[in-house]
């Protein structure tokens, strides 16, 4: 297969993983469908900024001209932000018909895994995975990241499926598709806004050098598919879980309301939840990328020292 026709990495990229320099994936469905122009460049620029400054090489993702681009450019990223959600939001299914029209696309937790996967790049930090969707016993609504995480040897470091999902199926979905759930520091999975869920993880840990060294052991075992690191948001940026599970509610309520399905839920729900939280929930949710990409980084230097 020769991959290399649609698959463009970056000089920086292409050289950093050439010298076994750590290198963090990124998403761009989250400057796209994340939030609004201009804070959404401005969130993507400093999460790469995050990145250099502890010490790896930001390779943000996205299908450009209809290729597959792993490390973009900031005027790529600014198309990508003042696109917005006229881009579209580009999952596995998509990928055949958007590269072959030579479109461009903002990549999912899924096609970044892939992006990643295919360019050489281990770690990805994102601010959280899709899962089961409330009520997906009726609709089937199954997010495609939980196939990819079963599928796709990229670790993912997040802070926990978004919490407009139903967490304790998303859990049992993960476990029957084999993925380890770890939880960075704590016992409990994090639910994206707030820090607890009443959930638990698999396991335990506490530094960047357990969690690579996890990976490491995993790829080396030849177990195919993903490693989720749930890592919480920090305390101070932690929202009130009455406040947003009240706002998640009303959204979910007005989703249904609406018939919203598919891939226009989770824009359409985190738009509404920031619009009843009056912008907390998206301070929140900036806060935690951050916070992410601080640990990916890390991660991934501490993955180079073992290869």
């Amino acid at each position: 297969m020769n991959i290399s026709k649609y698959l463009e990495v970056s000089d920086e990229v292409k050289l950093a993983l050439q010298e076994n320099r750590p290198v963090v994936a990124l998403e761009s469905t989250i400057i796209s469908h994340g939030m609004p122009y201009p804070q959404n460049v401005e969130t993507a620029l400093n999460v790469e900024n995050i990145i250099r400054e502890n010490g790896a090489v930001p390779a943000t993702c996205a299908i450009i001209g209809g290729k597959l681009k792993c490390g973009l450019t900031k005027d790529e990223i600014e198309i990508l932000g003042k696109g917005g959600s006229n881009i579209p939001k580009a999952s596995r299914r998509d990928l055949p018909v958007l590269i072959a029209k030579g479109s461009d696309g903002a990549t999912t937790v899924t096609t970044t895994m892939m992006i990643a996967n295919l360019a050489g790049v281990k770690i990805f930090a994102t601010g959280g995975i899709g899962g089961v969707h409330r009520g997906a016993e009726t609709t089937m609504d199954i997010s495609a990241d939980l196939e990819e995480l079963a599928e796709t040897q990229v670790m993912v470091i997040c802070a926990g499926a978004k919490s407009i999902l139903d967490l304790g199926l998303t859990l049992e979905y993960l476990e029957t598709k084999g993925v380890t759930v770890i939880g960075y520091g704590t016992e409990e999975l994090p639910a994206f806004y707030t820090r607890k869920s009443g959930f638990g993880v698999d396991y335990r840990l506490d530094t960047p050098a357990e969690l690579a060294k996890s990976f490491h052991v995993k790829e080396e075992l030849g177990l195919r598919g993903g490693m989720l690191v749930t890592n919480p948001i920090p305390e101070q940026y932690s929202m009130d879980p009455d406040v947003i599970n009240k706002a998640i509610d009303e959204a979910v309520n007005m989703c249904n309301e609406r018939n919203i399905k598919g891939k226009q839920t989770t824009p359409f729900l985190l738009a509404t939840i920031k619009d009843i939280t009056g912008g907390d929930s998206l301070a929140s949710n900036i806060q935690l990328v951050y916070n992410n990409a601080k640990l990916a980084a890390l991660t991934a230097g501490e993955l180079c020292k073992l290869n």
